[in-house]
């Protein structure tokens, strides 16, 4: 995994890149950000390019096809150690000793030994206390790099040793063609899970891809049919397809799945108004669905929809009835 092979952070990958590239980089390193955006990966595109045996010196990216760079990628090379919490979900100071003596002697075989921490916000208190020491004055032929999503969860005293660099939310644009690339997802079921996936290419394979599916056309649903009724009776309709099989009060995980797709939805309508850069729309790819909507919407609609989505949630979380909830919904939008 090369640093050309990451979805997004370009700019930051660039400046690592030549930091790494020039011997500038600082040798204990926080990535941080959140889940499923490609810290693990980044951490392991810097390894190889330390260690690429092909690469020129003016080169800022491994080749990622030498035996070096398949070795890092699958895990097995004797210089790039991983250390990752254990069946406890917690990293133990024996889980790190290893590493931390291994990184006291010169690379076995590569030019550089790195030392990955993969959720290092799951370190134990004593755990960190004890890498303090070699955070501060790694030895000189060793990086560490911590990778987290919550790093204020690791002590002031690590925070101060390591140098934080921030990854933040892909786009979904990104996602959805990291995910029509990667992973043969088809155009449209991309999109619908892009739009769900809160910045994270993580997240949008955890879920069914019909869920989302669903999810947006459901909100869809709903949108069409209250953008021009005044009728009780189409908006009633409107919350039934809202509602789908949750209806029993069984599936609030479903109910604010769709939710979250209306807020989605909801948002890009507002972009499109406020005549924002189109690039920053979730769902870019239901522009005929926004521009009809987009008729029936003047800012403080869209303003007072996605609020009532947010308060849909929050009453939702409540242990409020789910169809009170789509009911209430459809006549506020």
């Amino acid at each position: 995994m090369a640093f050309r092979d990451i979805t997004g952070h370009r700019r930051l990958l660039q400046l690592i890149a030549h930091a790494a590239v020039r011997g500038t980089l600082p040798p204990s390193l926080i990535f941080a950000g959140p889940e499923g955006v490609g810290k693990r990966m980044a951490a392991l595109a810097l390894a190889q390019l330390m260690n690429c045996l092909k690469r020129d010196d003016d080169a800022i990216d491994a080749c990622g096809a030498c035996a070096a760079c398949k070795r890092i990628a699958r895990g097995v090379h004797p210089d790039v150690l991983i250390v990752e919490p254990g069946d406890t979900g917690a990293i133990k100071i024996e889980y790190m000793r290893d590493a931390i003596d291994r990184a006291a002697y010169r690379p076995f075989e590569g030019k550089r030994r790195v030392v990955i921490v993969d959720h290092a916000d799951a370190l134990t208190v004593p755990t960190q206390d004890a890498i303090l020491k070699t955070l501060e004055e790694p030895p000189s032929a060793s990086t560490f790099v911590l990778v987290t999503a919550c790093p204020d969860v690791l002590l002031p005293t690590v925070l101060s040793r390591c140098q934080r660099l921030r990854f933040g939310r892909l786009s979904p644009a990104e996602i959805a063609a990291t995910l029509i690339r990667d992973h043969e997802y088809a155009e449209a079921d991309a999109h619908a899970a892009a739009s769900l996936s809160d910045g994270s290419i993580g997240r949008a394979l955890e879920g069914a891809t019909d869920d989302f599916v669903d999810a947006r056309q459901a909100a869809a649903s709903l949108l069409e049919s209250v953008a021009t009724a005044s009728d009780p009776g189409r908006r009633l309709s409107g919350a039934k397809a809202l509602l789908g099989s949750a209806s029993g009060g069984s599936d609030r995980e479903e109910l604010a799945r769709r939710l979250c797709a209306l807020s989605s939805i909801i948002r890009d309508l507002g972009a499109l108004l406020s005549r924002a850069d189109e690039r920053c729309l979730a769902n870019g790819d239901l522009r005929p669905l926004l521009e009809r909507l987009r008729r029936s919407f003047d800012p403080d609609r869209v303003l007072r929809a996605f609020s009532a989505v947010d308060r849909a949630l929050a009453a939702l979380d409540r242990n409020a009835s789910p169809k009170i909830v789509a009911d209430w919904l459809a006549f506020q939008i």
